[in-house]
């Protein structure tokens, strides 16, 4: 999944780590980097955008153990030497290998299928494979394989529930149209067959890895599988016991009993109303917060004073204070 643009970026840099960060401290970096920068919360900030994508593929390449020492070794071969330019140019791809091969940028280098070309030098440095897991190189098998690319893309919630398929802009401009798969979460990687840049000698497409930003939803949140949402409930409903009606991410309404009693924080599960995916189907969760009114009438606050004082002595804190004490 090498891309020849790694030389030009500094993936570390962009995520202000440093080189020998852990997985575990990248991803809390990327966390908090991705909540600053998110679209949702820079509404209409096109630096906070670009930021947000630069971030996303950054992360997408280096929490992913291959593509990251791929991306070491790249950036290892690259450091001091000039960078690659279009057409050629001083300073382009050629000048870098030309002391390699005998020759200078303008001749005397040997092609990519000669024999112990540079398709050697990059073979040895990942493995054997960077023809076929890069592209725009070929081995000594045959036709190479397009180039691999990576790509950012940002779903609503409901669409990245039950897939769509996608619009999107390819390297050289070209749009391209994806299957995102039902069910995929925010910050997934999603690996795309045949969707990469076509060889440039009669071989297979590359292939294109894909990050996934999935918006907030007002009312539901995701948890593995199911899905969460508060639902609140009266005192009296709480207390007494009621039925009442709880969102569905479908639209649906559906009815769940309150029994009599229930405190706030009780979870009420509503089974296969969740997330489907080929891995199982979620189900929906539904946690009780009892509503406490802010504003009572004259009557009703008399009654509610009748009723503490109906209401056998206790104190509900008392257990609590006691384990403080030990």
């Amino acid at each position: 999944m090498a891309s020849q643009d790694w030389f030009d970026k500094d993936f570390y840099k962009v995520l202000g780590v440093p080189k020998d960060v852990s997985q575990a401290d990248l991803k809390k970096t990327y966390r908090k980097l991705a909540r600053k920068y998110h679209p949702d919360s820079n509404p209409g900030d096109a630096k906070a955008e670009t930021k947000f994508k630069e971030i996303s593929e950054a992360h997408a390449v280096l929490s992913d153990p291959e593509s990251r020492k791929e991306y070491d070794q790249m950036r290892a071969m690259g450091s001091g030497m000039p960078r690659f330019t279009a057409g050629g140019q001083n300073g382009g791809f050629e000048d870098v290998f030309g002391g390699m091969f005998g020759g200078g940028a303008g001749g005397g280098r040997r092609t990519a299928s000669a024999p112990g070309g540079f398709e050697d030098i990059f073979g040895s440095m990942f493995g054997g494979g960077f023809g076929q897991s890069s592209g725009g190189y070929r081995g000594a098998g045959g036709p190479s394989k397009g180039r691999d690319i990576t790509a950012t893309t940002t779903l609503d919630f409901v669409t990245a529930i039950k897939g769509e398929t996608a619009r999107l802009q390819s390297a050289g401009g070209k749009p391209i149209s994806v299957r995102i798969p039902a069910g995929v979460a925010d910050g997934q990687k999603v690996r795309l067959k045949g969707k990469g840049e076509p060889s440039p000698d009669g071989g297979p497409p590359g292939d294109l890895t894909l990050t996934v930003t999935v918006r907030k939803h007002p009312v539901f949140e995701r948890d593995g599988l199911n899905l969460r949402v508060d639902v609140p409930v009266t005192f009296t409903e709480a207390t007494l016991g009621a039925t009442i009606e709880v969102p569905t991410l479908d639209g649906d309404p559906v009815k769940l009993r309150i029994a009599p009693g229930t405190p706030s924080g009780r979870v009420l599960r509503v089974k296969g109303r969740g997330v489907t995916t080929t891995k199982g189907v979620g189900d929906l969760l539904a946690e009780v917060v009892v509503a406490v009114p802010s504003h009572l009438t004259a009557d009703a606050k008399e009654y509610l004073e009748k009723f503490a004082k109906a209401m056998p002595a206790e104190n509900p804190r008392a257990e609590l204070i006691a384990k403080a004490k030990g």
